[in-house]
């Protein structure tokens, strides 16, 4: 009865000294800079070029990409390019351990779509004239009155 007892404490004594070791995570591959970004360049421009055309595609994220208001227009159709940025971040988690493509994504990635966006879809975005046959209202009445004298 006693031994038992006994066993049961040393046990208990094993498993808490065990639990209250820090879970330490393995440390980061080595990862070569250049070799990365051969890697992750190609899935980034995709899901943005995705976010681009998607924004483009919607009336309403359109018209908030108007205003300037990237994240709203993103929001709007962004699920849209899930399989781009899955892509992306599991190859940033292959790259730079578990979990780092998820927080490389709302950190660093977000940060800089806005301005992305705004240089792709910028010059689509402004408002253009309408081409027209018919010449301006008020070169139209010069010229009448001209062509009457």
């Amino acid at each position: 009865m006693k031994s038992s007892i006994l066993a049961t404490l040393t046990v208990l004594a094993l498993v808490s000294t065990a639990q209250a070791r820090p879970h330490r995570q393995p440390a980061a591959p080595a990862v070569n800079a250049a070799e990365a970004e051969k890697v992750l360049a190609p899935l980034r421009q995709a899901a943005t070029e995705c976010f681009a055309d998607t924004v483009l595609s919607n009336p309403k994220a359109t018209a908030e990409a108007r205003a300037g208001r990237w994240y709203e227009a993103v929001g709007i159709t962004g699920f849209l390019c899930r399989p781009e940025v899955a892509a992306m971040i599991k190859a940033h988690d292959r790259l730079y351990g578990a979990k780092t493509g998820e927080r490389y994504f709302k950190g660093a990635y977000a940060t800089h779509l806005d301005q992305q966006l705004a240089e792709r879809l910028q010059p689509m975005l402004a408002h253009k004239a309408v081409a027209s046959a018919e010449p301006p209202a008020e070169k139209a009445t010069a010229e009448d009155a001209a062509a009457g004298n």
